[in-house]
Parts: C-alpha cells; structure tokens; sequence
C-alpha cells in the first residue's frame, strides 16, 4: 500500500506539473506553432520585450496587485485583531460573511459589483476594478491573519503589560513581531488573488486599461503564440521567488517564536 501510495502521489505531481514543463518548454522553441521536433531558441524571449502592449498590460496588473496589497493587508489584519480580541454584537456573523467571497464564483461576484457600481454612480474604471480587487482580498487576508493569531500566546502581551507596558505598546512590540510570518502570507495572498483577477477586471475596467489576464484571454481568442508562454513563465518564476521569500521570514518568525 506504501509503494502505491508514493506511485500515486508522484503521478498527481507530474500530472500538475507536467503542463507548467510543457508551456516553459514551449517558449523556447524555435516554431510559432509548438511544432516539434523541438528546436532550441530564445527568439520569444526577445520578441516578448517589443511587445509593448502585454507589456504594459503585465505593468498594469503589477500596479494594481501592489496598491491591493498595500490596502488590503492593513485592513485585513486590524479586522482579523479585532474579529480575535474583541466581543461585540454581530462578531460571530461577520466571521461568517467573510467565507461567501471566497467561495462564491467570482463571475457572480463581478456581475454583482458592476450592477452595484452603475446603480451607485461609481461607474467603471481604475477606481471602480480597485475597490473590487481589494473587497476580494481582504477576506483571504483576515482568514491568514486569524490562523496566525491563533497560534499567539495572548498572555505574552498580559506579561508586558505587567511589566509596565500600555496595551498598544505590547502589541506592536509582543504581538506583531510574532504575527509577522502570517502577515507577509496575507499580504502574497492578496497580491496573487488580485494578480491573477480576470473577471474583475474584465467587468470593471475601461476599454483603455487592460491587465494581464484580460490581454492574454484577448490574445487566445485571436490566437496562442509563444509570448504567453513567456510571459507566463516570466510570473511563475516571480510566483516563486516571493513563495521562498515568505518561507524564508516563516523560519525567522519561527525561531521568535522558541527565543
């Protein structure tokens, strides 16, 4: 049973990984219709810096995905406090809202927001695909926030405050060097939902402002060419710089933790 476990386990890796090897793969290859036999080159990958039209799309959605996580995170983790240390009416249910946003189909979700948008007054564009984009992360960044709180000895602030301290000086010199860890992975988590948002942006934003998602889904309609594999594979290598990032202060919030 062990062996075929482990044969089972490889086959679900491979089989998740193995497209990801392919379109890598795919974006060095010479022909512009994934024709094989594969013939090593780099000519998409030079051809990928003159387009400037996916490369301000992939400018945009960085823009974007950075004012997101420079919202949301903050936001996100004084309502996670507040949700974990505060009794108040209504706190049971607002930790029940926050799950809906996550797991209703963001088709619904984007169909609502601009209904609500139009009916308002705000209308569409920058503004309006932002205030989106940082109402979808903000639930995943309590949920993160919350985890961490949870792992949090409460009596480590009680001791400073003991000592002497105010209740704001513990936190932020106690509390939040501990919750560091798990605020850096709400803040990866919003800045990869809000990266990777297509139906948002699509219903929200102008004809003139366009994101990755929605140029690559525009240019798949027209045709797949190698410079989605590149600039896909562009983000994914990114994806995993700011993955080893986080485990990298996950270990250094870990040794806090046993100091």
């Amino acid at each position: 049973m062990k062996a075929f476990g482990r044969l089972y386990l490889c086959l679900l890796i491979f089989f998740l990984y193995l497209p990801i090897g392919v379109m890598i793969a795919m974006g060095f290859n010479a022909s512009p219709y994934y024709q094989l036999p594969f013939e090593f080159s780099t000519r998409w990958w030079n051809e990928l810096w003159q387009n400037q039209d996916l490369l301000e799309a992939g400018r945009n959605s960085v823009i974007v995905a950075v004012i997101v996580t420079l919202i949301a995170t903050p936001i996100g983790t004084a309502g996670a406090v507040a949700l974990h240390r505060r009794e108040f009416p209504g706190r049971n249910f607002l930790r029940v809202m926050l799950l809906p946003p996550i797991a209703i189909p963001w088709l619904i979700t984007g169909t609502a927001m601009l209904v609500m948008f139009y009916w308002s007054g705000v209308g569409r564009g920058f503004h309006a695909m932002l205030i989106g984009h940082v109402a979808l992360a903000i639930p995943y960044v309590v949920l993160v926030v919350s985890t961490g709180l949870q792992t949090i000895r409460q009596d480590l602030e009680e001791a400073a405050m003991s000592l002497g301290s105010t209740p704001v000086h513990a936190f932020f010199r106690v509390t939040l060097p501990l919750l560091t860890p798990s605020i850096i992975g709400a803040a990866l988590f919003a800045f990869a939902v809000s990266l990777d948002q297509f139906v948002i942006s699509y219903f929200l934003a102008t004809p003139g402002y366009t994101t990755l998602p929605v140029k690559i889904y525009s240019a798949i309609r027209k045709g797949f060419t190698p410079d989605i594999n590149i600039i896909s594979t562009v983000l994914l290598l990114a994806s995993m710089a700011l993955v080893l990032v986080y485990a990298v202060f996950s270990k250094f919030g870990a040794g806090n933790v046993r100091r």
